[in-house]
């Protein structure tokens, strides 16, 4: 048989050049550069061969199982993400690359607070306690500098022994020791603060007064859950309602008592600097169960009865407010309280006027204290106010407003409701419940795109992503911290994950987020605030103002930021760490964690 030579015959098919054959042979390549490298990750940071691994690893009391092999649970090695190229070109030195440290502030600034500055109330009227309002610096004014430990400073005692002592050397100061020593507040023993739970209406103990207050408010009933304390002291009442897994957000403004609040932090107790002067309180509407005041002297009656309408505006439909002191039982204890009768005759006809104004009814007067009861709908008051004309419901739309707004002389309309037993807004679940319910918020469709299942949704991402953290964490993981503050707290998921353990979380929802969610922390059983987030630099420089020394933070957010963020804090002196959130290695999301606890 002729065959034609090689350069007359017809030339070979190239497989190559077939489109599907070139897209055959990629897909292989990339499965098997998709293979090994996930062979390579596997064998890197091993994992059990359970699938729900990393489900409920967050315990606080000590696990009913063994881990066998700890190196599947040590925390992942740092990521790196600067450059390591080298050139054999000797370069001019970047000075940019070397890190210029953040210097301290001075020694005066240990208990520096930006916005109850002392020396920056001088320049506001003490009229309703103006100067006592927040008045925060401007950008030009605000110290670019790390505040100071106090000198001495040891590591706070644990919960719940915190809740009885502190080291003096924390909270240095000894002014209330010795104007608060005949009502028991705290004494100064040695080295350390006690604080025996006593107060200007309970001098003789926080319990006896608090069994006195639940002959009438039901506290064992799972209903009561969030209270706000006004005029807290150093929090002896917020401390002693823990006993009924009650979470108490206790208030005071920074005064002559100079740290109240600060005392009550360190004990390990929900507090913030606070006072009813002009603007609202910086919670949402309908937030509490029980509002308190134990001889808080806020003039209740004054200015139209501006203050105690603030505190309908923060109560739920249904919920209590307890007083105690001037003028309640002021016949028994006009002598103590140096007090002429005629007066506070009056000053209680005048509170018990505009309590009935309010619509609220009294329930109980005995002994010490006094309680009212807000009604559960408006239905009825409606009618009242058309008939009394004295005080009217407001029209401001935005009833949940809290950062600096001004309060207003009239009542905020509940909810509307069909039937006169209904409650305005709608029923709350008891707690524990009450933490992963959808709150009613929610399920009556007030906040657009928010529905049960996004809250479903984000019960359960938390719950990962504290499991994750207590792996990268173990102070987290062995339930070590008491104080800790959500600075973007969503729907309370990160608070509500960690009940397990004896933790109260400040949830943080910024002030202009696009859905305001405070009100849904509430109604699951949370408390927060509003606050105003600013510049990077002074955000980071107030956490560390905040943190204890022997704290840690959690950063989480884009791996670009996530850099930035780690070349100021490591101007700040802390040794951060990116690693890999609970999404693994392909996500752009890391972690930036700066553990102090160590």
């Amino acid at each position: 048989m002729a065959t034609l030579p090689p350069s007359l015959q017809a030339p070979t098919p190239n497989p190559l050049k077939r489109p599907l054959s070139r897209l055959f042979l990629l897909t292989i390549l990339c499965s098997l550069c998709y293979f090994l490298g996930s062979y390579t990750n596997t064998n890197s940071t091993p994992t059990p061969p359970s699938t729900p691994l990393f489900q409920d690893q967050l315990h606080c009391s000590k696990p009913n199982f063994t881990i066998h092999n700890t190196h599947y649970f040590s925390p992942p090695p740092p990521l790196d993400f600067e450059p390591h190229h080298t050139v054999t070109l000797t370069l001019p030195q970047d000075q940019g690359q070397n890190i210029k440290l953040l210097d301290f502030c001075s020694k005066n600034f240990t208990n520096y607070c930006p916005c109850h500055d002392p020396t920056r109330e001088k320049q506001f009227v003490t009229e309703r306690r103006l100067h006592k309002q927040r008045h925060c610096p401007g950008n030009g004014e605000k110290p670019r500098c790390l505040v100071p430990r106090p000198a001495g400073y040891r590591r706070p005692f644990p919960w719940p022994k915190s809740r009885d002592y502190a080291w003096f050397r924390n909270v240095p100061f000894p002014r209330l020791t010795e104007l608060k020593k005949s009502q028991n507040w705290v004494r100064l023993e040695g080295d350390r603060l006690v604080f025996p739970g006593g107060g200007t209406s309970f001098p003789k103990g926080v319990k006896g007064y608090i069994e006195e207050i639940k002959r009438v408010v039901p506290l064992k009933s799972g209903n009561i859950r969030t209270v706000l304390d006004v005029g807290c002291g150093v929090a002896s009442f917020g401390a002693s309602l823990m006993d009924y897994n009650i979470l108490t957000m206790s208030i005071a403004p920074r005064d002559i008592h100079e740290a109240q609040v600060h005392f009550a932090l360190e004990r390990g107790l929900p507090a913030i600097l606070g006072v009813l002067s002009t603007n609202r309180l910086p919670f949402p509407s309908r937030a509490f169960d029980m509002a308190h005041c134990s001889r808080c002297l806020v003039p209740w009656t004054s200015y139209d009865g501006l203050y105690l309408m603030e505190i309908d505006r923060i109560l739920r439909p249904g919920g209590y407010w307890v007083l105690s002191g001037p003028p309640i039982n002021w016949r028994v204890n006009f002598k103590g309280w140096e007090r002429q009768t005629k007066d506070l005759e009056n000053e209680q006809i005048s509170l018990e006027d505009l309590a009935r104004r309010l619509c609220w009814k009294k329930i109980a007067e005995r002994g010490s204290i006094a309680v009212w009861r807000k009604p559960s709908n408006h239905m009825h008051c409606i009618q009242k106010l058309k008939a009394w004309k004295s005080t009217q419901f407001c029209t401001s739309p935005d009833a949940d407003a809290g950062w600096y707004t001004k309060m207003d002389p009239c009542i905020f309309p509940l909810p509307q409701v069909k039937d006169v037993h209904d409650i305005s807004g709608g029923a709350l679940e008891k707690w524990p419940k009450r933490s992963n319910a959808a709150p009613p918020r929610i399920t009556s469709n007030i906040i657009n795109g928010i529905a049960v299942r996004t809250l479903n949704e984000d019960v359960q991402l938390w719950r990962r992503r504290v499991s994750h953290y207590g792996i990268i964490l173990k102070s987290l993981n062995n339930c070590k911290f008491r104080n800790v503050m959500d600075m973007n707290a969503g729907f309370g998921g990160f608070a509500a994950a960690l009940t397990k353990c004896p933790v109260w979380v400040m949830n943080v929802v910024p002030f202009d987020a696009k859905n305001n969610t405070l009100g849904i922390v509430y109604e699951r059983g949370l408390i927060g605030t509003y606050m105003n987030w600013c510049d990077i630099l002074y955000i980071l420089l107030e956490m560390h103002r905040i943190l204890r020394p022997d704290g840690a933070i959690i950063i989480r957010e884009h791996v670009d930021i996530i850099v930035k963020v780690k070349d100021i804090t490591d101007r700040m002196r802390w040794n951060g760490k990116i690693l890999h959130s609970e999404n693994g290695p392909f996500h752009s999301e890391k972690l930036l964690l700066v553990d102090n606890s160590l």
